[in-house]
């Protein structure tokens, strides 16, 4: 049974209906859009990598996440960790749309002198729990996270999003093996499988599949999805939390299935555009791209609810 209300849930969590859905589906689409204008403001940006990721971004922020503006350091607060750092071009989006910061500081994102730098700072950003860019860290930031509460008396869930080519680093793997030994059933790996990476395919680089047999040998219960569908993600974190609810003894990880740059077709699937910058042609065809992308997601949306 899902869980559908809690301790573990934001207090306006809701059904995930068809409304709810649309309503989703509209946050994606403001936030990849507003992604792009961040990429303009700063001059350039690792938007690829952002695109691929939003729709995981976005549901955990305006869905599961239990989190107060008013009240950043909110000691039960669940816990979010960009292990991909770079992906910083869209998370400084989600950020300042959610309300922790004003947007009008993306203006000078990444730019001499802005709170806003290419790998956010959570001593200058609010709503950030801790400061990412070195690749392979994450997850071991979200099992220290966990412990923490353990040791506090204090329960609530930490989700850390991964690229996948960043798992060819051991740090990761020494992580997955804390988090099992440790019954850390709160934690929730959430990879962003692209298959692209700054130097090229990551199956050419150093291959990470199969990513869900390899957590599950590391002691994760494993779902796949497509990350690019928010019901289908909306169903995998509502099976995580429920397996922490229960009392389950494991961490969890759902790999999602993504396309690098997705909704802005030139750019979707090519490595080429892991970081890069956009003159006024192209930021014209990212909007004109993302129009047809999401007309399509609505329809989906509409089809399947």
């Amino acid at each position: 049974m899902l869980f559908r209300s809690g301790k573990f849930m934001p207090a306006n969590y809701k059904p995930f209906d068809k409304e709810e859905w649309l309503r989703l589906e509209k946050k994606a689409d403001e936030l990849r859009r507003l992604t792009v204008q961040t990429t303009v403001w700063g001059g350039s940006g690792h938007i690829g990598g952002a695109m691929s990721a939003m729709d995981a971004m976005t549901i955990l922020y305006h869905r599961f996440m239990k989190l107060d503006v008013n009240n950043p350091d909110l000691p039960d607060r669940d816990r979010f960790v960009l292990s991909k750092g770079h992906a910083a071009v869209g998370y400084g989006p989600v950020i300042c749309d959610y309300g922790f910061m004003d947007v009008e500081g993306l203006h000078n994102f990444n730019l001499t002198g802005s709170k806003f730098g290419m790998h956010l700072d959570c001593n200058k950003i609010k709503g950030i729990d801790c400061s990412s860019g070195s690749l392979g860290h994450g997850l071991s930031l979200a099992c220290g996270f966990a412990l923490a509460g353990r040791v506090n008396g204090i329960d609530y869930m930490n989700y850390v999003l991964t690229g996948d080519g960043e798992l060819n680093e051991g740090s990761n793997w020494e992580a997955a093996m804390t988090a099992a030994q440790f019954k850390l059933s709160n934690v929730v790996v959430l990879v962003d499988n692209n298959k692209c990476m700054i130097d090229g395919r990551v199956d050419d680089e150093m291959k990470v599949e199969p990513i869900d047999e390899k957590f599950e040998a590391f002691g994760f219960i494993t779902e796949r999805v497509d990350g690019q569908n928010l019901k289908e993600l909306n169903n995998a974190i509502e099976n995580a939390i429920n397996n922490h609810k229960n009392g389950g003894d494991k961490p969890y990880c759902i790999v999602m299935d993504t396309f690098k740059g997705a909704g802005i077709d030139f750019m979707e699937d090519d490595y080429h555009w892991h970081y890069g910058a956009l003159d006024a042609a192209k930021e014209k065809q990212c909007y004109d791209s993302l129009d047809k992308y999401y007309a399509a997601r609505v329809a989906r949306a509409e089809k399947e609810a």
